[in-house]
C-alpha cells in the first residue's frame, strides 16, 4: 500500500523540476530579452507553486508520526525549509501575476521578481539536500527487507 511518505518521494520531484525550469527559462528571457521564455518561466512557476503545494501536504503527513527520536531534528529543518520554499514560493507566484498581467513593465520590478526567483531556487536546492540527508544519511522512510534463505 502506498503510504504519505512513498507518495511524497513520488510527487516532490515535479515540483523540483518545474520551478527550477522555470527559474532557467526566466534567466534565458532576461539574456535573450525573448518574451517566449518569460511566458515559459511564469506557466512552469504556476505549475511548479502548485506541485509545491501538494507536496508540502504529503510531506506534513510523512512526518506527522514523529515526536521524538533521532529523526525529530532533521525532520523539522526540512518541514521548515519546505514551509519556506513553499511560501517563497507563492509570493514569487504572486509577484510574476502582478509583472505580467498589470503590464508593470518597470525595469526594477522584473528585477524584483527575478531575485525572488533566485532566492526561491535557492531555497528548493536547500530543501532537497535536506530532504536528500533524511534518506540517505538517516534511512527515513527506508524499509529493509532482507531475502528469505528459508526456502
Amino acid at each position: 500500500m502506498i503510504s504519505a511518505t512513498h507518495l511524497h518521494a513520488m510527487l516532490i520531484h515535479f515540483p523540483i523540476a518545474l520551478l527550477l525550469a522555470g527559474f532557467f527559462s526566466e534567466s534565458l528571457g532576461l539574456l535573450f530579452k525573448k518574451d517566449f521564455f518569460h511566458k515559459a518561466g511564469y506557466f512552469l512557476l504556476i505549475l511548479g507553486t502548485i506541485g509545491a503545494i501538494v507536496a508540502y501536504i504529503t510531506g506534513n503527513l510523512a512526518g506527522s508520526g514523529i515526536e521524538e527520536g533521532p529523526l525529530l531534528i532533521p525532520v523539522e529543518l526540512h518541514e521548515t525549509a519546505g514551509g519556506i520554499t513553499l511560501l517563497l514560493a507563492m509570493l514569487t507566484t504572486v509577484v510574476y501575476s502582478v509583472i505580467l498581467y498589470l503590464k508593470h513593465a518597470k525595469s526594477w520590478l522584473k528585477w524584483v521578481g527575478f531575485l525572488l526567483f533566485l532566492t526561491l531556487s535557492v531555497a528548493i536546492l536547500r530543501t532537497g539536500y535536506l530532504g536528500g540527508q533524511l534518506v540517505f544519511t538517516h534511512g527515513a522512510g527506508v524499509e529493509l527487507q532482507l531475502p528469505d534463505f528459508s526456502n
